[in-house]
């Protein structure tokens, strides 16, 4: 029993590996507190993995064990394959009209579908004794998985080393893949003349798939994800200076206090995020609008606009709006709700006031 749930976690944990899901539960924990994001990743996994448990147990009722370890060996091999793909773009999460644990609940059943984890699941059940720590132990891994990318996603940002992650899951699976096909494989298929074509036809596979990834390497390229963290960090250094330009300094002031000043509130939730930190508060509506002047405001909102202009719906970019809407408050007392698109926010922009329409675009 225990080995089959240390297994279980172990395989699936290794599958998870710089998988989407993980930037997935990362991206969920800049919108939701943490706790409702394990929740959901434990509920949308155990119900993804439990019709996989069920599957690969119903399946050690008719088909014979040897066959099932070979099977499972060949899927081992192209988990490790499918573990070197590295997504051309990742997946954006995108607000939704449920609550935080339903969202992610759905998000990470959705997410797992077909999915290599999954497909691990039911390789793992169909050999199972007592499937119901295979479950335990796949869903538990999903579990560790997704905090140990909002952990690392949160502290090392753009360093997460991706490619070595992937690399490192796609040799373990390989090496697991083969061993198993080694001790179950009918002996005449164990000689040269059948093992060498199929190990070097997984390996000019791996090289195939690797290729792309290779040439971001070898020209100092990034992935879409790293690209959005720098663009982030270049984002915030930019507003951190024009946000000391537009305050008014302690001379006005007397002190600079987040629960009366809305800049001081700007100036905390963009150090915060520069930290990967969430702010605890955003606004408050009482918040005092002082005589700001209005075109340091007018840049800062227009900073702020051109950087959501392509992705305005990333989860990743909820300070940002947040941010947004107190540059909107301080021009014109009133803040935009809903930037879907770019061209729907200049259209409710222009309906406020025409010449911040012109002055943003």
């Amino acid at each position: 029993m225990l080995l089959e749930f240390l297994t279980a976690l172990g395989f699936v944990f290794i599958a998870e590996m710089g998988d989407k899901t993980q930037i997935l539960a990362m991206a969920f924990s800049t919108k939701y507190k943490i706790k409702y994001v394990v929740i959901g990743i434990a509920l949308g996994s155990l119900l993804n993995h439990s019709i996989a448990v069920l599957l690969g147990y119903s399946l050690n009722s008719v088909l014979p064990l040897t066959l099932l370890a070979n099977i499972a060996g060949f899927a081992f091999i192209i988990f490790g394959l499918w573990s070197l793909k590295m997504s051309d773009d990742e997946d954006t999460v995108r607000t939704s009209k449920y609550g935080p644990i339903i969202t992610v609940s759905l998000a990470f059943f959705i997410g797992e579908l077909g999915d290599k984890t999954q497909l691990t699941a039911i390789a793992l059940s169909s050999e199972a004794t007592y499937p119901i720590f295979i479950l335990l132990g796949t869903v538990s891994a999903m579990v560790i998985a997704g905090l140990l990318g909002i952990f690392v996603g949160r502290k090392l940002g753009s360093k997460v080393p991706e490619f070595y992650i992937k690399f490192g899951a796609g040799i373990i699976f390989f090496m697991f893949g083969f061993i198993k096909l080694f001790n179950n494989m009918p002996d005449r298929y164990l000689t040269p003349m059948f093992y060498i074509p199929f190990v070097a036809l997984v390996f000019v596979m791996g090289y195939m798939i690797l290729k792309p990834t290779l040439l971001l390497r070898k020209h100092g390229l990034q992935t879409p994800y790293q690209r959005t963290a720098e663009n982030l960090k270049r984002f915030y250094s930019k507003m951190e200076i024009k946000l000391e330009d537009l305050c008014l300094g302690l001379s006005n002031c007397g002190k600079c206090d987040i629960n009366t000043c809305i800049v001081a509130i700007t100036k905390k939730i963009i150090r915060d995020a520069s930290n990967n930190q969430e702010t605890d508060k955003f606004v408050e509506k009482a918040l005092l609008i002082k005589n700001y002047d209005k075109n340091k405001a007018y840049d800062c909102l227009k900073l702020t606009v051109e950087f959501l202009k392509e992705d305005p719906n990333n989860v990743l970019y909820k300070s940002i709006h947040e941010v947004r809407k107190n540059f909107e408050r301080i021009l014109f007392g009133i803040q935009i709700e809903v930037f879907d698109s770019y061209d729907n926010y200049l259209i409710e922009l222009s309906k406020i006031d025409k010449n911040a329409y012109k002055r943003i675009v």
